[in-house]
């Protein structure tokens, strides 16, 4: 009787909508005052009075933090410490009143636009001239604007020449500083000529290179040359801006040409072309004045953690990222990018049934020394970088400071790297136990889920991941190259990807696979996934070691259904219950024909009618060469795959391979029938994919 009642109380306070029975409730209001007791006639006005309150006057009871509907304007971030640090049966929560979302902006509302012309409203903006305030980014009725770009959104200009002079070299090539002379076509020169330095400084250069994004001002343009320079670091060589690397101009005034763009003169003038359906009248403009909402950090120097403390039916909007003024070096994943909700030693902190919307950088990170969070039913979308990142890129000595069991669960992740485009959706660095799982990932510019943060095969804490049950799609949009719908470093063992839905997955250049178990992946089991609509192919290994592909659906990939690149000595992965079916490319991709591997109990299908070949040879030659020797060349029974219908009419073929249907409907989000409509792509969205996967393969097979 004990244990169950323990258990209800448990379940109580994990529950969505729960709140201890004992709890003591603070309110906070709009209309609140910081120098009130809190209680419902005299609420507070701030989180950060609330959370004070609680840790000075109820340290040890449960706390409720009710937030009464209504809109609140952030002046700093929430800063919760050691002080604010509660336990398993003194928890804090901070929740949204019941029947509404309260919402907090880190922006500020700017006055009214006037009007200009049809094409040009304007608003004067005081603080920029008289105090120097710089934003970035700009949301104009709930949707981010475009900062002043040329060309526009999904195009490109590309370099004509790229050289580099070293102007500090340094031992480590950490501290080497360059300069790059950029030659450009004349037609993005055009937009360069007769601009002052100032202007010229002004404009920010975004270019786009494989999987990395190098952000820069312009230091100087000649006209002779027709070519840019830029300084920093100097470029990475395995990864420098080349001949192929796309860029484009941000920020540029005579840019401010098409509805949904906006400028900000240094004047403190703001220019916004308005879209088609907008009225000043109805139209409402926010300025993000802050970088982050909540800040969570424990005592470094001893350890300890700030625990037990819950976010509930919040709304988060409206943050800014600011570029430093010499611009920023390219980084895989945006790795350094802070999250507007940034965690390091907590422990048991979740945020559930929040969304968090319109950012400058990332949505939430469980950083460095976190254990047994939570991110559940939560709604992050128009994002600056990407959704959910858990553990750091510095490898700790001790591993007790590697992040741990962190849930992240049944969450739409919609719409992001708008400012950081190679930033991933979900990614895992240097983090082992974590639970990925049930979440609808979509119309990101590079990597939906990333696990690992080492190269090679040393030694990774990246062990025992779960990646199950997600929803991954229309990722890439043909902006960055080597990519993938999941994709893996290093040694992972224990780690299970499994049950997935990945479709249209699209790369600028090569990539654009589905699951991706890149340099060094190690004992990763991939099973039960569905893919299809993949540009390069359904499944690609890099290099790794003694992975497991079996029971998956991999059909209708672009280029080719199967690719392996690095050939090594050990058994690079076993292949086995598979069924690939394909209308469009090859079968095999590379090297797939040389690797070392176990290639078993497959059922392949080209449903052009065409034979099937192995890198050139028939099944039989194939099965003399000691692969796929109970593998079959049959028509699986897909109810309609030409609709992307993958269920089976009969299962008399794939008994043969002993395959175990899995229904790939359990993919997504669960809930309520409002949550699982939100999750739904847009139609109009899945459309434009569709014209920029079509655009981009007409031009590279005309």
């Amino acid at each position: 009787m004990k244990n169950s009642f323990c258990l209800l109380i448990g379940l109580l306070w994990w529950m969505p909508g729960a709140t201890s029975l004992s709890a003591q409730v603070i309110y906070i209001a709009p209309d609140g005052n910081d120098r009130q007791p809190g209680t419902e006639r005299a609420p507070m006005a701030t989180l950060q009075a609330a959370v004070d309150h609680a840790a000075g006057a109820y340290p040890e009871k449960a706390v409720e933090i009710r937030v009464k509907a209504g809109n609140y304007y952030l002046e700093q971030p929430l800063m919760l410490s050691t002080a604010h640090n509660r336990s398993e049966k003194a928890p804090l929560v901070i929740k949204g009143a019941p029947g509404s979302t309260p919402v907090l902006y880190g922006g500020q509302q700017l006055p009214p636009f006037e009007e200009v012309s049809e094409t040009l409203w304007k608003v004067e903006i005081p603080e920029v001239r008289r105090f120097g305030w710089k934003f970035e980014q700009l949301y104009v009725n709930g949707k981010r604007a475009v900062r002043a770009r040329t060309p526009g959104p999904r195009t490109f200009f590309r370099p004509r020449y790229v050289t580099e002079t070293i102007i500090r070299k340094d031992s480590t090539r950490q501290n080497d500083y360059a300069v790059q002379k950029i030659g450009i076509p004349p037609e993005s020169a055009d937009w360069l000529k007769g601009l002052s330095a100032r202007e010229l400084s002004g404009i920010r250069v975004n270019f786009y290179h494989n999987w990395d994004n190098t952000i820069k001002p312009i230091v100087s343009f000649s006209e002779a040359d027709t070519a840019l320079y830029i300084s920093g670091g100097a470029m990475k060589p395995w990864n420098p801006i080349r001949k192929q690397s796309q860029f484009y101009f941000e920020n540029l005034e005579k840019a401010l040409d098409q509805p949904g763009e906006w400028y900000l003169d240094p004047s403190g003038t703001l220019y916004y072309y308005p879209l088609p359906d907008e009225t000043l009248r109805q139209t409402v403009a926010l300025a993000p004045v802050l970088d982050q909402f909540v800040v969570i950090k424990g005592d470094e120097s001893t350890g300890r953690r700030v625990s037990h403390i819950r976010f509930e039916n919040l709304s988060f909007q409206v943050a800014g990222y600011q570029f430093p003024s010499a611009g920023t070096e390219p980084q895989q994943a945006a790795a350094s990018i802070e999250a507007v909700m940034q965690l390091d030693f907590a422990d048991h902190i979740s945020f559930v049934a929040c969304e968090i919307a319109h950012t400058g950088g990332n949505a939430i990170w469980f950083r460095r020394a976190c254990s047994n969070g939570e991110v559940r039913q939560c709604y992050l979308h128009d994002l600056g970088a990407g959704g959910v990142k858990i553990g750091e890129t510095t490898l700790r000595p001790d591993p007790d400071e590697i992040t741990h069991h962190i849930v992240v669960d049944n969450n739409i992740m919609r719409s992001g790297g708008h400012v950081f485009p190679c930033a991933v959706a979900m990614i895992i660095f240097h983090g082992h136990d974590n639970q990925v799982t049930h979440n609808d990932i979509g119309d990101f510019r590079y990597s939906a889920v990333s696990v690992g943060w080492v190269w090679g095969y040393s030694h990774s804490p990246s062990k025992r991941n779960l990646i199950a049950y997600n929803h991954l799609h229309h990722i890439g949009w043909g902006e960055l190259s080597d990519m993938g719908g999941v994709y893996t470093l290093g040694a992972s063992e224990g780690t299970v990807v499994k049950n997935n839905v990945i479709h249209h997955i699209y790369s600028y250049d090569y990539g654009g696979w589905g699951l991706y178990t890149d340099e060094g992946s190690t004992g990763v089991v991939m099973e039960n996934n569905l893919v299809y609509a993949c540009k390069n192919s359904g499944f690609h290994q890099h290099y790794g070691k003694d992975n497991l592909i079996r029971n998956n659906i991999f059909a209708s990939n672009i280029k080719a259904q199967l690719q392996a690149t690095r050939v090594e000595p050990h058994r690079s992965f076993s292949f086995t219950n598979n069924i690939v079916y394909y209308n469009t490319g090859n079968l095999l991709l590379s090297n797939w024909h040389k690797i070392n591997l176990e290639s078993d109990f497959n059922c392949y299908y080209d449903a052009r009618g065409a034979e099937v070949l192995f890198a050139g040879e028939t099944l039989r030659d194939w099965q003399q060469n000691g692969k796929d020797r109970h593998s079959l060349i049959a028509d699986p029974g897909f109810a309609d795959p030409a609709a992307f219908d993958f269920r089976f009419k009969s299962d008399q073929v794939i008994q043969k391979i002993n395959f175990k249907p899995f229904d790939p409907s359990e993919a997504g989000v669960y809930g309520s029938p409002d949550w699982k409509t939100k999750a739904r792509p847009d139609p109009e969205l899945e459309k434009q994919f569709d014209a920029v996967v079509q655009q981009l393969e007409s031009a590279a097979h005309p």
